[in-house]
């Protein structure tokens, strides 16, 4: 088996056990992609088709306000999956745009194929809603977080969850994710570290 398609088989298993019969079937429906830095797997506009999971590299999902200034929602690494939710359930325009970080390699899953999954082997309908189940979770808890916690706060609770994640992005995306201005992590950090050696 392609080791790329290895990779999605292992996280599926990690969850529901799929029998060897079952994840040859799923192989002819997964489509292998790469992407270069700086590409979009999904454009605010453009209606989002595929589920997709990160085989390797890093992604960030943003939007853009009025003014044209980027927020970014959510990143995605290795053995994640990321998509715009909304715009793929519904077939709708996205309001999000998917952009790539660094050269990445994903495997996506058509919406028809999907059902042709589920078919093929019904389990998946349970492990795709355990996926949604968890990043609902995650979405909820980031929400009540962002009204609730400082920002010292947030950062820090960022760089503890995701330390894979902050060592590999920018500054100037963290503080868009955490909803600061750059100059004002940067102040953060130095207080943080500031307080680390006092």
């Amino acid at each position: 088996m392609n080791s790329s398609f290895l990779k999605l088989i292992n996280h599926i298993n990690r969850r529901i056990i799929l029998t060897e019969d079952e994840q040859q079937a799923i192989i002819p429906h997964l489509n292998l992609r790469s992407y270069l830095k700086g590409q979009y797997i999904v454009q605010e506009g453009d209606v989002s088709r595929n589920e997709t999971f990160i085989v390797s590299g890093k992604v960030r999902s943003f939007y853009l306000d009025d003014k044209g200034n980027e927020h970014i929602v959510a990143f995605g690494i290795e053995d994640w999956w990321i998509n715009d939710i909304c715009s793929y359930t519904t077939q709708t325009p996205a309001e999000f745009n998917i952009q790539c970080l660094e050269p990445t390699e994903v495997i996506q899953i058509s919406r028809d194929k999907m059902e042709e999954l589920f078919i093929l082997a019904p389990k998946l309908e349970r492990y795709f809603r355990l996926i949604i189940q968890k990043a609902y979770a995650n979405m909820s808890k980031r929400i009540v977080n962002n009204h609730a916690q400082s920002a010292k706060e947030r950062y820090l609770s960022f760089i503890g969850t995701y330390p894979d994640i902050a060592n590999r992005v920018p500054q100037y995306m963290i503080a868009s994710y955490l909803g600061i201005t750059k100059e004002f992590l940067s102040s953060l950090r130095k207080q943080i570290h500031s307080d680390a050696k006092s």
